[in-house]
């Protein structure tokens, strides 16, 4: 399931060629609050160097908690230390 950093595994749906990036979501921790997660298309981001951006939203990497394809096959999930 991890293949790399979830940065590397983003970049690499958003710019293979093989690959669909509509079919795809990430899961983020909204705010940091635990239990807090939203949805996001993976074809309303744009990658940055430590940040993501979702129009002017600027959000860290480490809150994306999951990256699922649409049929929920998860491709890339943070470890958690709970």
């Amino acid at each position: 399931m991890r293949k790399g950093s979830v940065k590397e595994v983003l970049a690499k749906i958003k710019y293979d060629p093989r690959e669909r990036e509509e079919d795809y979501y990430i899961v983020i921790e909204h705010r940091g609050a635990y239990g807090n997660v939203k949805k996001i298309p993976l074809e309303m981001i744009e990658l940055g160097h430590g940040y993501f951006f979702v129009g002017e939203a600027q959000i860290p990497y480490h809150r994306i908690l999951r990256v699922v394809r649409k049929d929920g096959t998860i491709v890339w999930s943070k470890k958690r230390l709970d």
